[in-house]
Parts: structure tokens; sequence; C-alpha cells
């Protein structure tokens, strides 16, 4: 599907990066699928290897197949076909795996006490890795070279491509980042709570609104906004958790109000 849109893009006089596009849409997927197939693994963590390496290429599929055709349509236009967007993966999702909730396994079945307050060695394993990736996605951002031009990208996509970075890569390597993370979250999440096919949505919101917090700019502040709204969501589950959904999202209305007074819009060409 991915190689037919690329085809009708270059059929319109669009110019197509096919050695990217072998590399995404072909190569990528095949040698994820032909790992899986010889690997078999039965560990649990090996098991868990392979779901990323099956839910990572996955990434740049998507955006190549619904983003890659739009991008130079408005703000409005890629809103609505991310709706649309979610609402297909959502049905995929019902159609292959059912409307039955699923839980995995325990990465640590660790039973402790700190303080007087128990502690379940899975909520370690989260902490742990969320604290692993935190560190990485920081260093990733602020020393390499590629961190560094997807920055550029997202600040000014005109003016990083006049500095000679390659911007039409940013999309693949952030879709499967975003893929990487969505499929390690979605790991460290399955055993703590039961999963259905719809999931992801409400923790998605809950992230937008973390990453609102943080002015979709500042990666320290959107940490801090995501342990706000843990926070926010866990003291509301005890207080009033018929209400702890609604208090969450009422979260965003008083930041959106704040940056709208505080914020200077600047257009992409300037």
């Amino acid at each position: 599907m991915t190689l037919l849109v690329e085809s009708v893009r270059h059929q319109r006089g669009v110019a197509v990066d096919w050695k990217s596009t072998a590399f995404w849409a072909v190569l990528l997927p095949s040698l994820a699928a032909l790992l899986v197939l010889l690997l078999r693994p039965t560990s649990m963590f090996g098991q868990a290897a392979t779901t990323l390496l099956v839910i990572t290429p996955l990434g740049p599929l998507v955006y190549r197949l619904a983003y890659r055709p739009l991008a130079d349509a408005t703000v409005l236009t890629l809103l609505i076909v991310s709706v649309a967007l979610h609402g297909v993966l959502v049905g995929l999702g019902l159609l292959f795996f059912g409307a039955e909730g699923s839980r995995t396994s325990a990465f640590s079945e660790l039973r402790l006490e700190l303080g007087g307050i128990p502690v379940s060695g899975q909520s370690l394993v989260v902490m742990g890795v969320a604290s692993l990736l935190v560190v990485g996605m920081f260093l990733f951002f602020e020393r390499t070279i590629i961190g560094k031009a997807l920055r550029a990208t997202a600040m000014n996509r005109i003016g990083a491509r006049l500095m000679g970075i390659p911007t039409e890569l940013s999309g693949d390597l952030s879709f499967a980042l975003a893929a990487l993370i969505g499929g390690v979250s979605g790991l460290l999440i399955a055993p703590l709570t039961t999963v259905y096919y719809d999931t992801g949505f409400l923790i998605g919101l809950k992230g937008f609104v973390a990453a609102i917090i943080g002015g979709l700019t500042s990666y320290p502040l959107a940490l801090f906004g995501a342990l706000l709204v843990g926070l926010l969501e866990s003291y509301s589950s005890f207080w009033a958790s018929a209400f702890k959904e609604v208090i969450v999202f009422t979260l965003i209305i008083p930041v959106l109000w704040w940056r709208s007074l505080h914020s200077h819009h600047v257009e992409d060409e300037e």
C-alpha cells in the first residue's frame, strides 16, 4: 500500500526518494518479520523485544501512508486526518483482537514495603525503564546530530532545509520513535491494568495534556507536565474517582488560557 501511494505521488510529478522508501516500507518491515519468524522467543524478555521489532516499523508505514502525501496541508487538515486514522486503527484493533481485554504477566513478581507503602516489582520496572527512556531521549535530542536535526526541523522546517537537513526523513524518524516508545509503554502498562483495543486513546489524550503543559517545545517541561498529570489523576482517583478524567482534561483549559496570553505566534516562513 505504501509503495502504491508513493507511485501515485511520483506519477503526479512529486519527487520521491525511492531509497528511503525501500528502506522504511520494504527492508525494515521485511527484516523485522524475518527476525520474528527465525527467533520465535519463548522467554518474556525475548517476546517483548520481538513485539518492539514488529511495532516500530509500523510508525514510518503509517506516516508514509497517511501523512507524507499531506506534508504541505494545513494543521486543521492534518488534525482531521489524525482523527480519521485513529478511528481506522481502533476499528482494526477491534477486528484483530476483539472486545475482550487482556493482561500480560509482570516482568517482576517482587513484593516489598517502603515506609509502610506496598511496592510491586512491576512498578519498579516501570519507573526504571521510564527513567532510562527519559535520559535516553534527552541525550538523543541534545547530543546527537540526528536529534538536533529533528529539533531544527520541528522549529523551522524551511530554515532546516536551507541548512542542508533532509527534512523529509524527519517524519519517518519521528514516527519510528513514537512507535517504539508506544510499544515500550504498552509492554509496561499491560501487566498493571487490563488493556483493551482502545485503551491507548485515553492514555494518548493525557499525554497530549502533558505536552500542552510543556508548550509542545520543551522536553523538560513536557516531563514535568506528565508528572503533574499523573499526580493529579492519582489524587483524583482517591478523592473523586468518578470525575478523575474530567479533572485531568480540565487542566488543559487554564494552561491554554495562560499560554494564549504569553505566547507569540511565529509563522514557519519567518
